[in-house]
């Protein structure tokens, strides 16, 4: 059929590179960013996916920063701990050496003078030693705990590590600081459990769902708790009038536990601070000691061997938190890189398909822009009818 006011050819031919013009604008897109996903039309699925992942990537990165910055903090605190373990050792050659029949009374004051100010040095450094302008060998170390600091050595929330770097001061005795116990309270009635509904209890680490519409009252709703079995962190029992959730080890809670009761939250108080147990490094008093006659100068050497063997042992919790933040750092790395690998598999453009499609579209567009004059030259068929 001869027409000239619809032309279907080149209609249809408009069309297909409409088309194929934008398969190729996605193709220069993928081929100038690097990325196959560059929008939510091109996979809004691998999107999401590769957004996750994105997240868990950069918090294991910074999670190996954080170990690396606490290794470093436990270093100086290992440093410093030298220090007062030379010092304390001259402080028990002078000991021992004012303990001998063959030196003066004047001979021990003279002694003394270096033993007092070795004392006094060694209470300095541990005032005074410092990492980013914290405190880290005086019981204070960590933002949350009595001389423990909790490193966040993961990518997501409570992924924690705990280093107990103790008390260094002189007068501190075997254990400063008792721990307790942290325990949080709900309020509520037996008469008003059933009305909770569904009931969402979370611990700070792991939560559990429970049907309250079904108990009669709170000693109920601790044995379904308990009976779970998923709050691995705090025992639930009846306190009569409420709920009452006690930790289960003594250290201080970071992530307070919350209660919903069908998607409404609850008020749940703190009705004991959890606190970490702090001890002294020493495990004597040496505050006073001094070697200014034969029974001083022996019980300075008792006391400074316990004092020694003290700061041996803390060391060792230096070098086994050093060596567990490492292995830690080699397993973040892994896990990182093998995210990224997965990330890119999702994300990533493929260069080789991607210029393959860049050229199959740039020889379609060629082809169908040659069409579409053809198809444009087909009317001119229609004139010749006319000149007739």
């Amino acid at each position: 059929m001869a027409v000239i006011n619809t032309n279907i050819a080149a209609t249809m031919t408009t069309n297909a590179l409409s088309r194929n013009d934008r398969d190729m604008a996605a193709t220069m897109e993928r081929l100038s960013t690097g990325k196959s996903i560059n929008s939510a039309k091109d996979d809004a699925a691998g999107l999401a996916v590769s957004s996750r992942m994105t997240a868990q990537i950069r918090g294991l990165d910074k999670a190996v920063q954080n170990a690396n910055d606490a290794i470093s903090m436990i270093q100086t605190a290992d440093g410093a701990s030298i220090e007062i373990g030379n010092m304390m050792q001259r402080m028990r050659e002078l000991a021992v050496q004012a303990s001998n029949g063959t030196v003066t009374s004047t001979d021990q004051s003279s002694l003394n003078l270096e033993f007092v100010q070795l004392r006094t040095e060694i209470e300095r450094v541990a005032n005074q030693t410092q990492w980013n302008g914290e405190n880290v060998l005086d019981g204070s170390a960590g933002t949350s705990s009595n001389g423990t600091a909790v490193f966040q050595v993961g990518g997501n929330s409570l992924q924690t590590m705990s280093v107990a770097f103790g008390d260094w001061n002189l007068n501190a005795s075997t254990t400063n600081v008792a721990g307790v116990q942290a325990v949080y309270d709900f309020t509520i009635a037996d008469g008003d459990v059933a009305a909770l509904g569904e009931f969402v209890i979370s611990d700070g680490q792991n939560t559990v769902t429970l049907d309250a519409s079904g108990l009669s009252s709170v000693a109920e709703l601790a044995t379904a708790i308990e009976a779970d079995g998923s709050l691995t962190r705090l025992t639930a029992s009846d306190g009569t009038g409420k709920l009452t959730l006690t930790y289960d080890n003594a250290e201080v809670v970071t992530v307070p536990p919350t209660i919903s009761g069908d998607g409404t939250a609850q008020t749940v108080s703190e009705t004991t601070a959890g606190v970490t147990a702090l001890s002294g490094v020493y495990g004597t008093d040496i505050s006073a000691i001094k070697i200014d006659t034969d029974a001083d100068a022996n019980a300075a050497i008792a006391s400074l061997d316990t004092a020694i063997n003290g700061i041996n042992a803390q060391r060792a919790v230096f070098g086994a938190g050093m060596n567990r933040l490492e292995y830690a750092i080699d397993n973040l790395t892994n896990v990182s890189q093998n995210a990224a690998a997965s990330r890119s598999r999702i994300e990533d453009a493929d260069y080789a398909a991607e210029t393959t499609e860049l050229a199959r579209t740039q020889i379609i567009q060629q082809a169908g822009t040659a069409m579409l004059a053809q198809a444009n030259q087909q009317n001119q068929a229609v004139l010749a009818l006319l000149k007739g």
